[in-house]
Protein backbone atom coordinates (compact mmCIF):
# COMPACT_ATOMS: atom_id res chain seq x y z
CA UNK A 1 0.00 0.00 0.00
CA UNK A 2 1.52 3.65 -0.89
CA UNK A 3 2.19 5.51 1.79
CA UNK A 4 1.38 8.67 -0.48
CA UNK A 5 -1.53 10.09 1.09
CA UNK A 6 -4.83 11.69 -0.21
CA UNK A 7 -7.12 14.57 2.04
CA UNK A 8 -9.88 12.97 4.16
CA UNK A 9 -12.55 16.13 3.36
CA UNK A 10 -11.66 15.16 -0.41
CA UNK A 11 -13.46 11.85 -0.09
CA UNK A 12 -16.49 11.54 -1.70
CA UNK A 13 -18.54 9.33 0.34
CA UNK A 14 -21.08 6.90 -2.51
CA UNK A 15 -20.20 3.39 -1.34
CA UNK A 16 -24.00 2.33 0.03
CA UNK A 17 -23.01 0.60 3.24
CA UNK A 18 -20.76 2.19 5.67
CA UNK A 19 -18.40 -1.37 5.30
CA UNK A 20 -18.14 -0.04 1.58
CA UNK A 21 -17.54 3.50 2.21
CA UNK A 22 -14.74 2.37 4.76
CA UNK A 23 -13.09 0.01 1.78
CA UNK A 24 -12.98 3.16 -0.17
CA UNK A 25 -10.67 4.89 1.97
CA UNK A 26 -8.11 4.36 -0.80
CA UNK A 27 -8.07 5.92 -4.12
CA UNK A 28 -6.64 3.90 -7.10
CA UNK A 29 -7.69 0.95 -4.73
CA UNK A 30 -6.98 -1.64 -7.76
CA UNK A 31 -4.25 -0.31 -9.16
CA UNK A 32 -0.09 -0.08 -8.30
CA UNK A 33 -0.59 3.38 -6.89
CA UNK A 34 -3.19 3.63 -4.49
CA UNK A 35 -3.66 7.03 -2.11
CA UNK A 36 -3.89 6.39 0.99
CA UNK A 37 -6.63 8.35 3.12
CA UNK A 38 -6.17 6.56 6.12
CA UNK A 39 -2.25 8.28 6.77
CA UNK A 40 -2.83 8.75 10.60
CA UNK A 41 -5.12 8.09 13.44
CA UNK A 42 -6.76 11.56 13.39
CA UNK A 43 -7.35 10.65 9.69
CA UNK A 44 -9.38 7.62 10.94
CA UNK A 45 -11.39 9.90 13.63
CA UNK A 46 -11.96 12.59 10.75
CA UNK A 47 -13.35 9.64 8.00
CA UNK A 48 -15.68 8.51 11.01
CA UNK A 49 -17.03 12.31 11.50
CA UNK A 50 -17.79 12.47 7.66
CA UNK A 51 -19.32 9.34 7.87
CA UNK A 52 -21.34 10.02 10.93
CA UNK A 53 -20.21 7.54 13.21
CA UNK A 54 -18.28 9.51 15.34
CA UNK A 55 -19.50 13.19 16.98
CA UNK A 56 -17.21 16.23 17.18
CA UNK A 57 -17.36 14.94 21.36
CA UNK A 58 -16.29 11.80 20.87
CA UNK A 59 -13.63 12.66 18.06
CA UNK A 60 -12.43 15.33 20.60
CA UNK A 61 -12.27 12.91 23.30
CA UNK A 62 -10.55 10.07 21.19
CA UNK A 63 -7.29 12.72 19.81
CA UNK A 64 -6.80 13.23 23.49
CA UNK A 65 -6.32 9.79 23.96
CA UNK A 66 -4.48 9.10 21.39
CA UNK A 67 -2.05 11.96 22.03
CA UNK A 68 -1.98 10.24 25.39
CA UNK A 69 -0.75 6.89 24.25
CA UNK A 70 0.42 7.25 20.73
CA UNK A 71 1.62 3.39 20.65
CA UNK A 72 -2.10 1.98 20.64
CA UNK A 73 -2.90 5.16 18.34
CA UNK A 74 -0.38 3.80 15.86
CA UNK A 75 -1.28 0.27 16.30
CA UNK A 76 -5.27 0.92 16.25
CA UNK A 77 -4.24 2.55 12.56
CA UNK A 78 -2.78 -0.27 11.44
CA UNK A 79 -4.94 -2.97 12.74
CA UNK A 80 -7.54 -0.60 10.96
CA UNK A 81 -5.62 -0.97 7.64
CA UNK A 82 -5.33 -4.24 7.99
CA UNK A 83 -9.01 -4.84 8.63
CA UNK A 84 -9.94 -2.81 5.44
CA UNK A 85 -7.75 -5.07 3.07
CA UNK A 86 -9.53 -7.88 4.29
CA UNK A 87 -12.62 -6.74 3.84
CA UNK A 88 -12.08 -5.70 0.17
CA UNK A 89 -10.40 -8.63 -0.62
CA UNK A 90 -13.42 -10.72 0.89
CA UNK A 91 -16.22 -8.28 -0.94
CA UNK A 92 -14.38 -9.01 -4.16
CA UNK A 93 -13.93 -12.34 -3.50
CA UNK A 94 -17.98 -12.35 -3.25
CA UNK A 95 -18.05 -10.83 -6.42
CA UNK A 96 -15.94 -13.45 -8.39
CA UNK A 97 -18.00 -15.82 -6.99
CA UNK A 98 -15.35 -17.53 -5.15
CA UNK A 99 -14.38 -18.40 -1.39
CA UNK A 100 -12.36 -15.52 1.11
CA UNK A 101 -8.93 -15.89 1.45
CA UNK A 102 -9.31 -17.75 5.35
CA UNK A 103 -7.27 -15.43 6.88
CA UNK A 104 -8.81 -12.50 5.54
CA UNK A 105 -11.91 -14.20 6.63
CA UNK A 106 -10.27 -14.11 10.40
CA UNK A 107 -9.72 -11.37 10.68
CA UNK A 108 -13.15 -10.01 9.68
CA UNK A 109 -14.55 -12.67 12.17
CA UNK A 110 -12.31 -11.42 14.95
CA UNK A 111 -13.73 -7.71 14.61
CA UNK A 112 -16.71 -8.98 14.21
CA UNK A 113 -16.97 -10.99 17.48
CA UNK A 114 -15.28 -7.41 19.10
CA UNK A 115 -17.88 -5.44 17.82
CA UNK A 116 -20.61 -8.01 19.30
CA UNK A 117 -18.56 -7.99 22.49
CA UNK A 118 -18.75 -4.54 23.06
CA UNK A 119 -22.71 -3.36 21.76
CA UNK A 120 -25.98 -3.27 22.78
CA UNK A 121 -29.51 -2.71 21.26
CA UNK A 122 -31.19 0.56 22.86
CA UNK A 123 -34.19 2.06 22.31
CA UNK A 124 -33.97 5.66 20.68
CA UNK A 125 -36.89 8.07 20.08
CA UNK A 126 -36.65 6.86 16.55
CA UNK A 127 -36.93 3.45 17.60
CA UNK A 128 -34.14 1.01 17.82
CA UNK A 129 -30.09 1.81 17.25
CA UNK A 130 -26.96 0.18 18.26
CA UNK A 131 -24.51 0.74 21.49
CA UNK A 132 -21.24 0.83 21.40
CA UNK A 133 -19.81 -0.01 24.88
CA UNK A 134 -16.35 1.57 25.07
CA UNK A 135 -13.91 2.15 27.88
CA UNK A 136 -11.79 5.79 27.59
CA UNK A 137 -9.09 3.88 26.03
CA UNK A 138 -10.80 2.11 23.49
CA UNK A 139 -9.32 4.09 20.42
CA UNK A 140 -10.40 1.34 18.58
CA UNK A 141 -14.29 1.29 18.85
CA UNK A 142 -14.78 3.22 15.08
CA UNK A 143 -13.90 -0.05 13.54
CA UNK A 144 -17.01 -2.19 15.16
CA UNK A 145 -19.74 -0.53 13.59
CA UNK A 146 -18.07 -1.35 10.16
CA UNK A 147 -17.59 -5.02 11.29
CA UNK A 148 -21.53 -5.20 12.15
CA UNK A 149 -22.43 -3.45 8.80
CA UNK A 150 -19.94 -5.71 6.60
CA UNK A 151 -21.56 -8.82 8.59
CA UNK A 152 -24.93 -7.62 7.76
CA UNK A 153 -24.17 -6.97 4.28
CA UNK A 154 -22.63 -10.56 3.99
CA UNK A 155 -25.75 -12.12 4.85
CA UNK A 156 -27.92 -9.55 2.90
CA UNK A 157 -29.72 -10.38 -0.59
CA UNK A 158 -27.87 -7.20 -1.10
CA UNK A 159 -24.90 -8.84 -1.61
CA UNK A 160 -25.23 -9.22 -5.03
CA UNK A 161 -25.76 -5.87 -6.02
CA UNK A 162 -22.66 -4.77 -5.20
CA UNK A 163 -20.23 -3.70 -7.64
CA UNK A 164 -16.65 -2.78 -8.31
CA UNK A 165 -16.08 0.47 -10.24
CA UNK A 166 -15.03 -0.13 -13.70
CA UNK A 167 -13.12 2.79 -14.09
CA UNK A 168 -8.86 1.48 -14.50
CA UNK A 169 -7.22 0.88 -11.57
CA UNK A 170 -10.17 2.22 -9.16
CA UNK A 171 -11.65 -0.55 -7.32
CA UNK A 172 -13.75 1.00 -5.28
CA UNK A 173 -16.75 -0.60 -4.52
CA UNK A 174 -20.60 0.44 -4.08
CA UNK A 175 -23.87 -1.01 -3.65
CA UNK A 176 -26.26 -0.58 -7.04
CA UNK A 177 -29.59 0.85 -6.48
CA UNK A 178 -29.73 2.22 -9.62
CA UNK A 179 -33.28 1.22 -11.30
CA UNK A 180 -31.79 -1.36 -13.61
CA UNK A 181 -28.73 -2.19 -11.54
CA UNK A 182 -26.76 -0.10 -14.27
CA UNK A 183 -24.62 1.64 -12.68
CA UNK A 184 -20.97 1.43 -13.76
CA UNK A 185 -19.00 3.74 -11.99
CA UNK A 186 -17.82 4.76 -8.58
CA UNK A 187 -19.26 8.43 -9.27
CA UNK A 188 -19.84 10.00 -12.51
CA UNK A 189 -17.64 13.06 -12.11
CA UNK A 190 -14.57 10.78 -11.52
CA UNK A 191 -14.47 7.43 -13.44
CA UNK A 192 -17.52 8.40 -15.23
CA UNK A 193 -16.19 11.30 -17.09
CA UNK A 194 -13.15 9.99 -17.63
CA UNK A 195 -14.25 6.49 -19.35
CA UNK A 196 -16.49 9.34 -21.50
CA UNK A 197 -13.41 11.51 -22.46
CA UNK A 198 -11.20 8.01 -23.27
CA UNK A 199 -13.64 6.79 -25.38
CA UNK A 200 -14.19 10.43 -26.75
CA UNK A 201 -10.53 10.11 -27.58
CA UNK A 202 -10.37 6.82 -29.45
CA UNK A 203 -13.27 7.64 -31.60
CA UNK A 204 -11.82 10.91 -32.82
CA UNK A 205 -8.44 9.36 -33.07
CA UNK A 206 -9.75 6.75 -35.08
CA UNK A 207 -11.86 8.67 -37.11
CA UNK A 208 -8.26 11.15 -38.34
CA UNK A 209 -6.56 8.13 -38.69
CA UNK A 210 -9.78 6.88 -41.24
CA UNK A 211 -9.84 10.40 -42.86
CA UNK A 212 -6.28 10.00 -43.55
CA UNK A 213 -6.27 6.59 -44.35
CA UNK A 214 -8.78 8.30 -47.83
CA UNK A 215 -6.65 11.18 -48.13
Amino acid sequence: MSTSGAAIEHLSIVGGRLCLDFINTVDDHASDHPQEYLTSYRELVAWGQCVKIVTEDEARHLLVEAAQHPAEAAATLEAAIRFREALYRIFLAALADEPPPPDDLGIFNAARAQALAHSEIVATAAGFAWHWIAENHDLDWILWPVALSAAELLLSPDLKEVKECGGPGCGWLFLDTSKNHTRRWCTMEGCGNRAKARTHYHRKRQSTQAANGRS
